[in-house]
Parts: C-alpha cells; sequence; structure tokens
C-alpha cells in the first residue's frame, strides 16, 4: 500500500490550502481515508476522516467548520480542503487509511503516507 500527500506550504493566518492523498497497492473498498496531523512537541492529533463510499465524514472539534474532506473513488483519492487557517494549525499532515473510522480517531490506523507540512505563520 502507497499513500501520496501533496498541497502542503505556508500560508498566512486565515488563508486555505488543499491537502490530496493518493491510494494504491490493493483494494479498499472498506476502509476509512483520514488525516492525522503532528506538531512540534505534540502528540499525533485526529484531524478528520471519510468513509470509502463517502457516505460519512468525521472531524475533530478544533478544525470543525473551517475543514472539509472528499474523495474521488475513481481514483482512489481523498482531498482535504482547510480554509481559516490558524497558527494552531501548523503541523505536519499525514494521509491514512484505518479499518474503521475509530481506528483513525484513536490514530491506530493500518497505513500512513508521508506527511506534508502545513505551517501557517505571517
Amino acid at each position: 500500500v502507497q499513500l501520496q500527500a501533496f498541497g502542503g506550504g505556508l500560508v498566512q493566518p486565515g488563508g486555505s490550502l488543499r491537502l490530496s492523498c493518493a491510494a494504491s497497492g490493493r483494494a479498499f473498498s472498506t476502509y476509512v481515508m483520514g488525516w492525522i496531523r503532528q506538531a512540534p512537541g505534540k502528540e499525533r492529533e485526529f484531524v478528520s476522516a471519510i468513509t470509502w463510499r463517502g457516505d460519512r465524514t468525521y472531524y475533530a472539534d478544533s478544525v470543525k467548520g473551517r475543514f472539509t474532506i472528499t474523495r474521488n473513488s475513481a481514483n482512489n483519492t481523498s482531498y482535504l480542503q482547510m480554509n481559516s487557517l490558524k497558527p494552531d494549525d501548523t503541523a505536519v499532515y499525514y494521509c491514512v487509511i484505518g479499518a474503521s473510522a475509530w481506528r483513525v480517531q484513536s490514530t491506530a490506523v493500518d497505513y500512513w503516507g508521508k506527511g506534508t507540512q502545513v505551517t501557517v505563520s505571517s
């Protein structure tokens, strides 16, 4: 299984970024895709997740109303649209796949991609 994440960068507070994650290597029809982040000196933190069918989404309280997760089943890709970014959103963002939403929310995921750095600073 390979997960490739794209879209990180430097943005000013209040700005937007869109992260993408492409999955390959096996069939994922029952898995959940998501994002977990880790800021310097802090523990890993669940951000968002979406079922493979795209019928349910999950968000951490800290990003609700600002982040939106979607997916494209045709190319096994998920997207995280991040709006109204804050300095506290600064972290390395990891694309992940888990066997259930609970596993992703508890960061006990099955597959990790390489992280992409998101920096929110003026």
